[in-house]
């Protein structure tokens, strides 16, 4: 008999071309008139645009964010909150300053207005991932939920084809992962078999053309759709071994997903019957791991970690520490086999069966 628990997140969304013209009715509907934009140094112009919509409401910008959200950044940006005096946040970007504006929410309470510009899809998720001393935890908790995630098309037609490509390899990795979670459940998995097999469909058309304003729909639709995946269910070897290795050795972390999902796949496969042969139906293949590298081949995307700075002699200690507090995952996790992982994705070489486990 089947039995599963699906939780619904409450938020809200605003899909579609030019939504950003309801930024100002969305901010005015959570009562708020001060609100401090978020952004990087690269996004700086993007913050600006916003605060100049936002006019007298917006209580100023800043742009610090940083990748896995280190909390020394943290700290700077709660400063800027208490000398604006600002009653909300708005971060526009990717992870890192969705991660930042998370983090301010779960300190603060400030309600969150998120305007993605990437395929990241932490956006629509409870899940805030930090960096202390080099080590990335992550923590569910509804406080860092965004009230309002306005999506427009339009911010992401000048999305660099390598952002685009790993970002949304990036989300891919989350639906896949929500197939075999503990907590998986027929609503979620059939949401993450529409986001991999949107996101599969898009990429390639993105790569051919980067204004393609139906590629990049399909894309971010993909992406919010795998973000669901993400924010509803656990997460398993595939997402442990990228926040190792990206707070252990600083590697980028979209690229991280990239370069790992064909292997934690590979690792999974025998676990994961199912969810691999749903994943393969999804990506329009007979095998998923595989399908994902030749993706990765077709697309001209990074295939190994040796490509995004991983030491070799890192791996190892990677090894050990995914072992130390294992995420629920369908292939028991151990040392050796992880080891064996690793070496491969390091190489870039096509992946297998792991069969020291």
């Amino acid at each position: 008999m089947l039995s599963f628990v699906y939780t619904a997140l409450p938020m809200r969304v605003i899909f579609g071309s030019g939504t950003l013209v309801h930024m100002n009715r969305e901010l005015a509907a959570l009562k708020c008139h001060r609100a401090l934009v978020l952004c990087t140094p690269g996004q700086q112009h993007q913050a600006q645009a916003i605060a100049d919509q936002l006019g007298a409401s917006c209580a100023g910008i800043f742009a610090s964010a940083e990748m896995r959200t280190p909390v020394e950044v943290t700290h700077r940006a709660l400063e800027k909150v208490t000398s604006v005096d600002a009653d909300a946040v708005v971060s526009v970007g990717g992870g890192s300053t969705i991660g930042l504006s998370k983090a301010i929410a779960l300190r603060t309470g400030l309600p969150q207005i998120v305007v993605p510009t990437t395929y990241a899809g932490s956006e629509v998720t409870p899940i805030l991932g930090e960096t202390v001393g080099g080590r990335k935890s992550t923590i569910r908790d509804h406080k860092v939920l965004p009230k309002v995630v306005l999506y427009d098309v339009d911010l992401t037609l000048t999305l660099p084809i390598s952002l685009s490509l790993t970002s949304g390899i990036n989300a891919i990795a989350h639906a896949a992962e929500a197939l075999y979670a503990i907590d998986a459940n027929p609503v979620v998995s059939a949401i993450a078999e529409a986001g991999i097999a949107s996101l599969s469909r898009a990429l390639p058309r993105i790569r051919e053309m980067p204004t393609d304003r139906d590629a990049r729909t399909d894309a971010l639709l993909g992406a919010w759709t795998c973000g669901i995946c993400l924010g509803s269910v656990a997460m398993a070897l595939h997402h442990k071994l990228c926040h190792t290795l990206g707070g252990a050795f600083n590697l980028p972390h979209s690229q991280t997903h990239t370069a790992l999902l064909p292997y934690t796949l590979a690792y999974n496969a025998v676990a994961a019957p199912d969810a691999s042969r749903r994943i393969a139906l999804a990506l329009g293949v007979e095998d998923a791991s595989r399908g994902v590298f030749d993706l990765l081949g077709r697309l001209g995307g990074l295939r190994a970690l040796k490509d995004i700075g991983m030491p070799r002699g890192g791996i190892q200690l990677a090894s050990e520490l995914a072992v130390s507090s294992p995420y629920p995952n369908p292939a028991f996790v151990t040392r050796e086999g992880v080891r064996c992982l690793l070496e491969r994705a390091w190489d870039g070489q096509p992946p297998e069966e792991n069969k020291t486990r």
